[in-house]
C-alpha cells in the first residue's frame, strides 16, 4: 500500500502549486543547466521568454581547497549565458544553505544584478552554525545578510512567470523548493531516483521530516518536471541526469518510491548516513553560505579567514 501524501487533506500551499502547475503551460517556462563537475552540482539559469526576466538557482563559487583560492569560471559561464541571450536577472535563488560547494550569489549579483533569496529558516541554520563557527559579533544571525525570506507559500514573480515557494526541510531546517512556472526546482532534497534522498545527519537534519518533504514534492501533478541540485552517478550508471518526474520518483526512488512507509524511510536513511564521510567542503561552504556566500570579513591585514573547528561534528 502507498505511504500517505501529505499534501492531501489540509495543505493548502501544495494546493496552490497544484492549481500552478496545472495552469502554466507546458514549456512556458525557458531553463538551461549548469553542471559543475568538481562538487557534481546543478545550477540553473530560468527565464520568461515573453519578458526574458530570469533567476540564477545554486550557483556556484570555485573554491580550491588545497589553497584557500576562489575563483569564478563556473559564475562567469552562467554570467555569460545571460549575457548572449539577453535576460534581465531578478533574483538569485537559493535552495537551501550548501555544504558542498560555496555559492557565487553575490558575484553574480554585482555582474548581473538580482535579489539574494533563500528560505527564513536560515536563521536556524545560522544559529546552529554561528556557535559552530564561534561567529563574532559582526556574524548577523537574523537571515539579514539575504535580500529575501521566502516562507511556506510564498507568491512571487519571475517576469510573468509564477512561482510558489514549498518549504521541504529535513536535510537542512531552511530548505525550500521553487515551483516556478511549470517546473520544480527541489534542491537537495531528492536526487535521481537510482540514488534517491539527501542525507539528514547535518546539524538540525532529520530523516522523519526529510521523509515527510519528500512526500509533499511527490503529491504534485504525475507529470511534473523535477530539477535537481546534484546528481552523483551509480555503478550502474555512468551519466549525469539531474532532470526527472514525479512519476518517475513514485515509481523507482530506491528511498521513498510508493509503497515505502515513513519508518522504513527513516531505518534506511539512518542507516545510510551512518556510512557517510562530511562533505569535503562542509566547512568553508557552510561558513560562506550562511553569509549568502560572502566571505567572513577581512581581518586586520586585510585578508579573510575560514575557521575549521577541531573535533566539533
Amino acid at each position: 500500500m502507498s505511504a500517505p501524501l501529505s499534501g492531501r487533506g489540509g495543505d493548502t500551499v501544495l494546493e496552490a502549486a497544484r492549481m500552478q502547475l496545472a495552469a502554466t503551460s507546458a514549456g512556458r517556462t525557458a531553463v538551461r543547466a549548469f553542471f559543475d563537475p568538481a562538487t557534481a552540482t546543478v545550477s540553473y539559469v530560468v527565464h520568461d521568454p515573453a519578458t526574458m526576466r530570469g533567476a540564477i538557482i545554486d550557483s556556484v563559487l570555485d573554491y580550491d581547497a588545497a589553497s584557500g583560492r576562489t575563483s569564478t569560471a563556473s559564475a562567469e559561464a552562467i554570467a555569460a549565458h545571460v549575457r548572449a541571450a539577453g535576460i534581465t536577472v531578478e533574483w538569485l535563488l537559493e535552495t537551501h544553505a550548501h555544504a558542498d560547494h560555496l555559492s557565487a550569489a553575490p558575484w553574480l549579483q554585482k555582474i548581473v544584478g538580482g535579489k539574494i533569496a533563500i528560505g527564513e529558516h536560515i536563521r536556524d541554520v545560522q544559529a546552529v552554525f554561528g556557535d559552530i563557527f564561534n561567529a563574532g559579533q559582526e556574524f548577523r544571525r537574523d537571515g539579514s545578510d539575504f535580500d529575501r525570506l521566502f516562507s511556506d507559500g510564498d507568491r512571487f514573480a519571475i517576469g510573468e512567470l509564477p512561482v510558489c515557494v514549498l518549504h521541504v526541510p529535513g536535510h537542512t531546517p531552511a530548505c525550500i523548493a521553487y515551483v516556478i512556472g511549470d517546473l520544480v526546482f527541489v534542491g537537495d532534497t531528492m536526487f535521481m531516483p537510482d540514488y534517491g534522498s539527501a542525507r539528514a545527519d547535518f546539524p538540525g537534519g532529520d530523516a522523519r521530516i526529510l521523509f515527510r518533504s519528500l512526500r509533499r514534492i511527490l503529491d504534485l501533478p504525475v507529470d511534473t518536471r523535477l530539477f535537481l541540485c546534484h546528481d552523483y552517478l551509480t555503478a550502474e550508471r555512468r551519466e549525469h541526469r539531474w532532470e526527472t518526474t514525479v512519476a518517475e520518483q513514485r515509481a523507482g526512488n530506491v528511498h521513498a518510491r510508493d509503497g515505502i512507509s515513513e519508518e522504513e524511510f527513516v531505518e534506511r536513511r539512518r542507516a545510510r548516513d551512518a556510512t557517510l564521510s562530511m562533505p569535503a567542503l562542509l566547512l568553508p561552504a557552510v561558513q560562506v553560505n550562511i553569509r549568502a556566500g560572502r566571505l567572513p570579513p577581512a581581518e586586520a591585514n586585510g585578508v579573510a579567514y575560514l575557521k575549521i573547528p577541531v573535533n566539533r561534528l
